[in-house]
């Protein structure tokens, strides 16, 4: 299908792909994958025709029919309905639609054979070209990736740049193309829209090729991944989830072989110095030193996981309640987002907000932040510190700084070690962090914003979008880094790894309302797909008698009791989970005494109390998630 052939491309004198090989078979599902800057995007290019190899070729069929995305198209712009841009997909039909209209303008006057001859031809191959369907698949696909119907008549230049892209993706998939090139096609995305383009190229019958860090997406649709590393295409016939295996595996058989060569380097060297000076070993030692001149000489492993070490330093810890909502009403014109809504954020909470875009998730965000008008109340605990990430306080960068000054004046406690390392996780390296904010590009900028908000001497983070710009390796950094937080924290994203690795609660906005679901994003997802959701109340029948009245408002007040007795219990609950976990740690402790474990008869006797404490431990814990799942339902 694509043939890549020692392709070599240069970049100045830097060599992005050196006599790199890689050949793209028919119903291939490749996740191309590599740290920022090894030229993913760039081969990308090549591929299409945009830039040319420096030497080497990319060889491909004439009628190949490439679909390719790439955030360039962000900057399309047109005022045609969204609409209309998508079906412009369909160049033949939309020419023979309006070739047919011209024709049937025209048999009002002229009844001639011809004419009526070229209507029925042009008919024929607008039929055969599904033409009459074409408007119906584009509603299809634009509602699949979050249009709504008035949406789709909308002009696309009164869209943001991320909808123009999914407006872009549209457009791209309705061409029905051969292979799809798809760069980061879940940036700017919310989550059910990338459920539905996981589902939709699922069942995409040509080849696939995607640059994506998002690893759950990349499982979900690739079969096989090849890695972009030191100018060359290494292929691994799996998902991401076997590279990273099958890598470990093919790293520790090569750290092996190098520890075993370089042991028989000293040897030889050794051997070497030891006769090359007696005149009847001599020739010998010159033979074996050509030898090892010529030896094909094996690479150590390069770390490509660097690890957080780092620790997060504030220097107060804010009371058990951080941030308490109360009657919280927010709308935008036609469009409410909360009405009346209550929520806690209590210390120690990770907290993922969900959602489809529009639903108010970055809004709620910016009232917790206290950057957003409302109606009602937002408390701050005591001593809870605040810093707020997101993708706007980019302009609050100071220009004129390096990136290390900008660190340095904003996190003076840290040493310029520590600092460098903090930016080295963040793909500055050596001599970048020495770089001016101002020469920067957006995602650079976005990455020192987030390495800031890891310095910050905050108790309380308030993270929107902190993913976005972050290839793979720097996401398992936020990770390690946020696993290691001490403080509370808040967080959007639509990476569902992030979020399955960080989160213990997860809220989502329903019904104007903010939810809450106790446990991690995959937990929640399993409970979610099970649940009903609510149906839209029926209009009530005015009741003829009082009689009548008093079942609903009896069944109404029910509920409530019911909802006041099961949270009493649970908080019930909650402390007698704390008191537990303090016993079992007791138990822990006495057991790592030394006058016990070197006593049979005193080990004995803790091992019983620790088993009893853990027992009713994991008692109580099953006790709280039976409660809280019913907790749930009664809110639904």
């Amino acid at each position: 299908m694509i043939s890549i052939n020692d392709l070599t491309f240069l970049i100045g004198s830097r060599a992005l792909y050196d006599e790199a090989n890689w050949h793209i078979k028919p119903g291939d599902r490749v996740g191309l994958i590599g740290a920022n800057g090894t030229g993913k995007s760039t081969l990308l290019k090549l591929i299409v025709g945009e830039y040319a190899p420096s030497s080497g070729s990319i060889s491909m069929a004439k009628d190949l029919k490439i679909g390719y995305l790439n955030q360039d198209l962000l900057s399309y712009d047109s005022h045609h309905s969204i609409l209309h841009v998508a079906m412009e997909a369909f160049e033949r039909q939309n020419q023979l639609h309006d070739e047919i209209e011209e024709l049937l303008k025209k048999i009002e006057t002229d009844y001639s054979e011809e004419t009526l001859n070229k209507l029925s031809d042009k008919q024929q191959e607008f039929e055969a070209l599904d033409g009459y369907n074409i408007e119906y698949r584009a509603n299809e696909i634009l509602a699949g990736l979050g249009f709504s119907t008035e949406d789709q008549v909308r002009p696309l230049n009164t869209f943001s740049g991320g909808w123009r892209m999914r407006v872009m993706l549209a457009k791209i998939l309705l061409q029905d193309p051969d292979i799809l090139l798809l760069d980061e096609p879940t940036n700017h995305m919310d989550l059910p829209s990338i459920k539905w383009l996981e589902t939709y190229l699922g069942a995409f019958e040509g080849a696939i090729v995607i640059v994506s860090h998002d690893r759950y997406f990349l499982d979900k649709i690739v079969r096989k991944t090849v890695e972009s590393r030191k100018g060359k295409l290494t292929v691994y016939a799996g998902n991401y989830s076997f590279y990273l295996e099958e890598k470990a595996l093919r790293s520790e058989i090569q750290r092996g072989e190098f520890k075993n060569q370089q042991a028989k380097i000293k040897q030889e060297e050794r051997l070497i110095e030891r006769f090359k000076a007696k005149a009847s070993k001599a020739k010998m030692a010159q033979s074996r030193m050509k030898a090892l001149d010529k030896m094909e000489r094996v690479e150590d492993v390069d770390d490509d996981n660097p690890t957080v070490n780092f620790s997060f330093k504030f220097s107060k810890p804010s009371g058990r309640h951080v941030v308490k909502l109360e009657h919280v009403s927010k709308s935008y014109p036609q469009v409410d987002i909360l009405h009346d809504a209550e929520a806690l954020i209590e210390k120690g909470d990770k907290i993922a907000l969900i959602g489809a875009n529009g639903k108010g998730k970055s809004t709620l965000l910016r009232i917790i932040a206290g950057t957003e008008k409302f109606v009602g109340q937002c408390e701050t605990g005591h001593n809870v510190t605040t810093t707020f990430f997101a993708q706007h306080q980019l302009e609050s960068l100071h220009l004129e700084n390096t990136i290390l000054e900008e660190l340095q004046a904003f996190a003076p406690k840290h040493t310029d070690t520590e600092l460098r390392s903090i930016l080295g996780c963040f793909l500055f390296t050596g001599d970048d962090v020495f770089k001016k904010i101002k020469v920067l590009s957006g995602g650079e900028k976005s990455r020192v914003a987030l390495a800031k908000s890891l310095t910050t001497d905050s108790n309380f983070l308030i993270l929107d979008e902190p993913t976005n710009h972050l290839d793979i390796q720097s996401v398992n950094i936020l990770i390690q880094a946020l696993q290691q937080y001490e403080g509370t924290f808040i967080t959007v994203s639509h990476d569902r790894y992030f979020l399955d690795h960080v989160a213990n609660k997860i809220w989502f906005i329903e019904e104007e309302k903010i939810k809450a679901y106790p446990g991690t994003y995959e937990e929640y997802e399993e409970w979610n797909s099970k649940r009903v959701i609510p149906a839209p109340k029926p209009i009530p029948v005015k009741p003829t008698g009082e009689e009548k009245k008093k079942p609903i408002v009896q069944a109404d007040e029910n509920a409530q009791q019911r909802l006041k007795k099961l949270n009493e219990k649970l908080k019930r609950v909650e402390e007698e989970v704390a008191a537990f976990e303090l016993s079992v740690a007791a138990a822990e402790a006495e057991l790592a005494k030394e006058e016990v474990f070197t006593s049979q008869h005193k080990l004995d006797d803790a091992n019983k109390r620790y088993m009893a404490e853990k027992t009713m431990l994991d008692e109580a814990q099953h006790r709280w998630e039976a409660l809280a799942a019913e907790i749930m339902e009664l809110e639904a």
